[in-house]
C-alpha cells in the first residue's frame, strides 16, 4: 500500500509587500470600538456606558458616521438584489421552500418565477398542480432576493433567463462574508468552467454551456455527460475556492482565476495539502497586490 510522509519545512518568509498589506480593526464581542458620541450604531454594536461597544466577532466597518461590524464567520443576512444559490426543500401551496444558508428557509413563490417557454400571463390551478414538475425537493436553482420580511426571511425571484434550475456541477459552502459584493456574480471563467459566486455562501461550479440562448425558461437541466477535462477543470476551481477559504481570502472572479493558475504546476489532489494550499494562495496574494499597485 502506498504511504505518504510529509516532514516540517521550514516556512518561506513574506515579501515586503505582503507585510505592509493593511491590517482590519479586530475585535471581539464587548470590545469598546469608540467612546465618540458622534458615531452612529450599526449592525454588530450596542450603546453602553456612552460607548459603542462590539456585539459580535468580526472586523469594523465604517462609513462616513456609521459603524458596524462585520461578522468574520456567520448566517446569511439576506439584502435585496443579492444573487442565491438555493436547494429546494419543500413544495408547498403556490411556493417553494429554499435553504439558502440563512437562519429562515427563504420562500420562491409560484408568482415570481417564469414559467416554461416564457410565457407571460396569470397563475392558474393547472401551473399549481405542476409545481413539483417545474422544481422538486433537492433540486438546485439559483436566483435574486426581491424582498427581506420583518423575520429576516427572505423571498426569491427568477424572473431572469440567466436564474433557474442548476444543471450538472459541483456545489461548495462557504462562510458568506468571504464572498465579495461585485455588479455580476455569474462568471464565465477563461479555464473553460463558470461559477456562480452567491452571496449567501453557495458558490456553483460548471462547465460553461456552447449555446446559452436555448434556455427554456431556465427548467431544462443539461444532463448530458461532462468530459474528462472539463471535470478536471471543475475539480481544480473547487480545490482553490477551498485553499483560499482556508487562507480567509475574500472569493471573486480575479482571485479563483490568480489561485487556479498558480496551481497548474500541481496535481489537483495535491493542492489540499497543507504547504502547497499556502504556497498558492501566498502567490495569488502578492498577484492581486501587485495589480492594486
Amino acid at each position: 500500500m502506498a504511504m505518504e510522509m510529509r516532514l516540517p519545512v521550514a516556512r518561506k518568509p513574506l515579501s515586503e509587500s505582503l507585510g505592509r498589506e493593511t491590517k482590519k480593526h479586530l475585535v471581539v464581542p464587548g470590545d469598546t470600538i469608540t467612546t465618540d458620541t458622534g458615531f452612529m450604531r450599526g449592525h454588530g454594536t450596542y450603546m453602553g456606558e456612552e460607548k459603542l461597544i462590539a456585539s459580535v466577532a468580526g472586523s469594523v466597518e465604517r462609513v462616513n458616521k456609521l459603524i458596524c461590524v462585520k461578522a468574520l464567520k456567520t448566517r446569511y443576512n439576506g439584502e435585496v438584489g443579492d444573487i442565491v444559490v438555493g436547494r429546494i426543500t419543500e413544495v408547498q401551496q403556490k411556493r417553494w421552500k429554499v435553504e439558502t444558508n440563512s437562519r429562515l428557509d427563504s420562500v420562491l413563490l409560484l408568482s415570481s418565477m417564469n414559467l416554461p417557454g416564457g410565457e407571460l400571463r396569470r397563475r392558474s390551478a393547472e401551473d399549481e398542480l405542476a409545481m413539483r414538475g417545474f422544481l422538486q425537493e433537492g433540486d438546485l436553482i439559483s436566483a435574486e432576493v426581491q424582498a427581506v420580511f420583518s423575520d429576516g426571511a427572505v423571498s426569491l425571484h427568477t424572473r431572469s433567463l440567466k436564474y433557474g434550475k442548476l444543471g450538472q456541477g459541483v456545489l461548495v459552502q462557504v462562510s458568506p462574508s468571504l464572498v465579495k459584493r461585485q455588479k455580476t456574480h455569474f462568471h464565465d471563467l477563461p479555464c473553460g468552467a463558470s461559477v456562480i459566486l452567491g452571496n449567501n455562501g453557495f458558490i456553483w461550479i460548471y462547465p460553461t454551456p456552447e449555446h446559452k440562448e436555448e434556455d427554456a425558461g431556465g427548467f431544462i437541466a443539461n444532463l448530458e455527460p461532462v468530459s474528462l477535462t472539463d471535470r478536471e477543470v471543475i475539480s481544480r476551481l473547487r480545490n482553490c475556492i477551498v485553499s483560499l477559504v482556508t487562507q480567509r481570502m475574500m472569493l471573486y472572479d480575479t482571485s479563483i482565476l490568480y489561485c487556479y493558475e498558480a496551481s497548474l504546476p500541481h496535481q489537483i489532489k495535491d493542492i489540499l495539502k497543507p504547504e502547497i494550499m499556502e504556497e498558492i494562495v501566498m502567490e495569488t496574494r502578492q498577484r492581486l497586490l501587485e495589480q492594486e499597485g
